[in-house]
């Protein structure tokens, strides 16, 4: 009955509905729904919790985890139009906070440079909750189109949902990510009150903003960090773990609130490495006429900071505080005395990216080369981040001694993982054959910073580091951009590696490029000697005494072919 009340508004809304395919992310085949922890367990509803957890949580905890408050579902299409009808479990909009926050979607498509977009369409709030985005976005190096996110609501439950796309059109469910989560358990300003609409919850922002997996675990005045959720919590391995939870603890004495702290941190570092972190409380924007709720935070913190430091003393390591004055709050971010609006979701999201960046080693700096996103840019031969997992999962299976780090030129050379373009066999076989090949094509020096962000230089310790990349940065990035870029990415490397021999390739000459190249990579050589990594210049192999490539080296000007890739495997191979 649900599914055909679903077609019938379908049919209602969207006239072309004959031509249309609709898709259900509980029935995908496999998990779909992101940032939901026990996905085993949960099974095929938009939960936040297992059934189990209903006997160990109070009962608001319990109702309150019902809500899709950070779950999201992510896909690819390249569909001109996007219709999303779905249920929701209660009442839309509240009294300070809107529907569309409330009970809304929000929909963001990933382009084929990394770029972020979020599509605005109609919606429609009933008993059959609909969103039509119409006019998407066309890609131009993707046949399949972009990645799309899709959050969910921040304060209600989702009964169903099916997401229907014109016949013609490519549509794939993203799997479950297997990148360790960010875990945030915390209040109402956790869980998204009251932002206008999903993404603008202060989780959902700073998920965009690393482009990491963050996993909402906050519960709307009832989130004071007890023990029955920390144990949940402590069922779970996190990138790391972020504690925001004094808003909902005024009411406690001292004592308790010192010992729920200690518990919490300690709980946790008895099975897990990742880094905790506590936060302070916002303070509450009526203090002026209400002198009492002043009394309330400043308390809050100084318990809790106090528990920190007694914490650090005990020898609890990784252990990191987010202060009050650090988050920057402005005095018109909220919409009562204390919950954010979207003004306040961004500054609390733009302070917790600042200190997760500095714990994780995940830095961001100023140029576009030192900004780590993402690529989707080749029309045909490979998905760049299905390469990326395969990359993860060989490292897992057999950690590399040596690598190589590069672009196309890298990835269509030879070796493993194995592309289906091999254009130096033999070169490959006799110099690098023990080499992992980590080149992927289309890859900037940004790309690259994203996949070592995620993963790509984690678990196990190499000899040998090659790095070549930069050719993609010619044709957008100024040479300043492209060596600062470089010297950014070299010190990534070098503080997840410290041990390995590092080895940069200067940029290898391309049609009509020659000079700049050249005068490029005697930047990089000075960047190299500075810096303590060996450099090599085999592109001038590729040159003739004009100066210019010699094109029988080349299969297009760009990429060398077996013979020239013979000249630039010996000096690429490990050694000065």
């Amino acid at each position: 009955m649900r599914v055909v009340l679903t077609l019938v508004f379908a049919l209602f809304i969207h006239p072309v509905f004959a031509q249309t395919k609709w898709y259900d992310p509980l029935n995908a085949g496999e998990p779909v729904i992101q940032n939901q922890g026990w996905t085993k367990e949960i099974g095929k509803t938009f939960t936040r919790l297992p059934a189990r957890a209903e006997e160990k949580v109070r009962k608001p905890v319990w109702e309150l985890s019902q809500n899709t408050a950070g779950l999201s579902i992510h896909f690819y299409t390249n569909a001109p139009e996007i219709t999303i009808c779905y249920g929701v479990t209660g009442s839309p909009a509240m009294n300070h906070m809107p529907a569309t926050g409330v009970s809304g979607i929000d929909l963001y498509a990933i382009d084929e440079n990394g770029g972020w977009h979020r599509a605005s369409g109609s919606y429609r709030f009933a008993d059959t909750v609909s969103y039509v985005y119409k006019k998407l976005f066309t890609g131009t190096f993707h046949k399949k189109g972009f990645e799309y996110r899709l959050f969910l609501p921040l304060y209600n439950g989702v009964k169903w949902m099916q997401i229907g796309i014109p016949e013609n059109s490519y549509f794939e469910f993203i799997p479950l990510l297997k990148e360790k989560p960010v875990i945030v358990y915390g209040t109402s300003i956790a869980q998204g009150g009251c932002a206008s609409r999903p993404a603008m919850g202060w989780t959902n922002i700073l998920s965009r903003k690393l482009d990491y997996p963050v996993m909402n675990l906050a519960f709307s005045g009832n989130g004071p960090f007890e023990k029955a959720a920390v144990d949940l919590v402590n069922e779970l391995d996190a990138k790391a773990y972020v504690f925001d939870c004094l808003p909902n603890m005024g009411a406690l004495s001292d004592d308790e609130v010192y010992n729920r702290v200690i518990y919490g941190v300690t709980t946790i570092r008895k099975n897990h490495k990742g880094p905790i972190l506590l936060t302070d409380h916002i303070g509450y924007y009526n203090d002026g006429t209400d002198t009492t709720t002043g009394n309330i935070w400043k308390r809050l913190n100084t318990v809790q900071q106090k528990a920190c430091n007694d914490l650090k003393k005990q020898g609890i390591k990784d252990l990191y505080y987010l202060t009050r004055e650090a988050i920057h709050f402005p005095a018109d971010g909220t919409v009562d005395y204390v919950h954010p609006n979207d003004l306040g979701m961004q500054a609390y999201a733009d302070a917790y990216e600042k200190i997760l960046r500095e714990i994780l080693n995940m830095p961001a700096g100023t140029t576009i080369t030192t900004l780590p996103v993402s690529q989707r840019r080749e029309a045909n031969g490979y998905e760049w981040k299905q390469r990326h997992e395969q990359e993860l999962q060989m490292n897992r299976e057999q950690p590399p001694v040596n690598m190589i780090i590069g672009n196309s030129i890298v990835h269509y050379w030879a070796g493993a993982p194995k592309a289906h373009i091999a254009r130096g066999e033999k070169s490959w076989n006799r110099y690098l054959k023990n080499f992992r090949n980590m080149g992927f094509g289309w890859d900037r020096i940004e790309n690259v910073l994203w996949r070592i962000y995620h993963g790509e230089l984690d678990g196990f310790n190499a000899q040998n580091i090659v790095l070549m990349i930069g050719t993609n940065n010619i044709g957008g990035n100024t040479d300043e951009d492209i060596v600062k870029g470089i010297d950014f990415l070299l010190k990534q490397i070098r503080q997840r590696q410290p041990q390995a021999m590092i080895k940069l390739v200067g940029i290898l000459p391309r049609r009509n490029t020659e000079k700049r190249i050249a005068s490029i990579n005697t930047q990089l050589r000075q960047l190299a000697t500075a810096g303590g990594y060996l450099f090599s210049d085999p592109g001038k192999q590729l040159l003739l005494a004009s100066g210019k490539i010699d094109e029988t080296l080349f299969t297009d000007g760009l990429h060398p072919n077996e013979a020239g890739y013979s000249k630039l495997a010996e000096a690429i191979a490990p050694g000065p």
